[in-house]
C-alpha cells in the first residue's frame, strides 16, 4: 500500500500533524487554486474550512484515491453527506473544536451591543463630540433566550448564568434532563421563546427546518427593544426582515458572525446600522480553538486512514462499504 497524502485547506501546526502517520505526506493549500483538483486526487484523505463544496461532481473529479474528507468545525453544509456516502467517501468533523472559543464569541456580541460599546466608539472616532448613545441593557437578571442548547449553546447558557442572566432555550432534541444540568427552563415552542427573551441567540445547524426560521413573523414576536445575536450559519436568517426590524425600532441591535451568502457584499445595508456589530464569520477563530480542531481533525484522519472508524464519522452508514486504500 501506498504512503498516505493528506490535504490541508491551510498549513497546520506541528503539533496537529503529530497525530499523522510520520510516513504521512501533507500539503497545504488552497481548494481555489486551479491546480487543486490535480492535487486532491493524489490525496488519500482532503482537511477542510468551512468553504470547500464537496458533491458528487467534486468527488467524481477527484477520483477514486480519495478515502475521507474531515472538516475543522462543525458545520457540513457544504458538504454533500448523501453524495459522499453513495460513492463510499467518508466524512468527518470536530464538533468539540470550536465549542469555547464561539460561546464566548457569542456573549462578546451580546455584551458589545447592550453595553452600547460598538455605538459609544463610532461616536468618539466620528468626531460628534462627548455625546451619550442610548440606553443599553443590564444582563444580569435579563433572559437569553437559546435556539438550540446543543454545544455551542450550551457553553453559552453556562457563562450567560455566571453573568446573572436568566436562560431560556428551544431544542426539540434536548431532553428535559440537560435543560436542568445547565439550569436552563425549556421554551414550549420557538414563539414563546421570543416574546419571553430580551436576548436571542441563535445556535442550530443549517438545515432545511431552520432556513429563515428568523424572518419577519419571527422578528415581529420578539419583545420590543430586544437584540438578536447569529454565530450559527446565515441561512437562518432572513437579512431583508432583520434589516427593516432593526430600522423600525423593534430590534435595539442585532451581532453577527454569519452572513448569507459568504462572503457578505462590502454594500450590505447592515453595515451601514449604528446598531448591528458585525464580525467575518471568526467566532472560532481563535489561537487555541484552531489547535484544537487541527488536532482533532489530524486524529479523527489517521484513524480512517488505518482502517479504524473514526469516533466522529457523520456518514455512519458508509463504514460497511467506504472505499479501500490503492494497493
Amino acid at each position: 500500500m501506498h504512503a498516505p497524502r493528506v490535504w490541508t485547506h491551510t498549513t497546520f501546526d506541528p503539533r496537529a500533524l503529530a497525530a499523522l502517520d510520520p510516513h504521512t505526506t501533507v500539503i497545504a493549500g488552497s481548494s481555489r487554486d486551479p491546480d487543486w483538483f490535480a492535487i486532491a486526487a493524489t490525496c488519500d484523505a482532503l482537511i477542510l474550512d468551512g468553504i470547500t463544496v464537496i458533491d458528487a461532481a467534486t468527488i467524481d473529479r477527484i477520483g477514486p484515491r480519495l478515502l475521507a474528507v474531515a472538516r475543522t468545525g462543525i458545520g457540513i453544509d457544504r458538504i454533500n453527506v448523501d453524495d459522499a456516502t453513495a460513492a463510499g467517501v467518508m466524512v468527518i468533523n470536530t464538533p468539540d473544536g470550536p465549542t469555547e472559543s464561539t460561546a464566548e464569541h457569542a456573549i462578546a456580541l451580546m455584551l458589545s451591543l447592550t453595553k452600547r460599546v460598538v455605538a459609544g466608539d463610532q461616536i468618539l472616532r466620528s468626531g460628534a463630540g462627548w455625546q451619550l448613545p442610548s440606553q443599553g441593557l443590564e444582563t444580569f437578571g435579563a433572559t437569553l433566550g437559546l435556539v438550540g442548547l446543543g454545544r455551542i449553546g450550551g457553553r453559552v447558557a453556562e457563562i450567560a448564568r455566571a453573568l446573572g442572566m436568566r436562560v431560556l432555550a428551544f431544542d426539540p432534541f434536548v431532553t428535559p434532563e440537560r435543560a436542568a444540568a445547565l439550569g436552563v427552563a425549556l421554551a414550549g415552542s420557538l414563539d414563546e421563546l421570543l416574546a419571553s427573551s430580551d436576548v436571542v441567540s441563535l445556535h442550530c445547524p443549517a438545515i432545511p427546518e431552520t432556513y429563515r426560521l428568523i424572518g419577519a413573523a419571527a422578528l415581529a414576536k420578539m419583545r420590543p427593544g430586544s437584540y438578536l445575536i447569529n454565530v450559527a450559519r446565515g441561512t437562518v436568517v432572513d437579512e431583508d426582515a432583520l434589516v427593516a426590524a432593526l430600522r423600525s425600532g423593534q430590534l435595539a441591535g442585532a451581532g453577527l458572525d454569519v452572513y448569507d451568502p459568504e462572503p457578505a457584499p462590502a454594500d450590505h445595508p447592515l453595515f451601514s446600522l449604528p446598531n448591528v456589530a458585525c464580525t467575518p464569520h471568526i467566532a472560532s477563530y481563535t489561537t487555541a480553538s484552531v489547535l484544537r480542531m487541527q488536532v482533532m481533525a489530524c486524529e479523527q484522519v489517521a484513524l480512517a486512514l488505518r482502517g479504524e472508524r473514526p469516533s466522529e464519522l457523520i456518514n455512519r452508514a458508509v463504514w460497511e462499504r467506504r472505499r479501500q486504500p490503492a494497493e
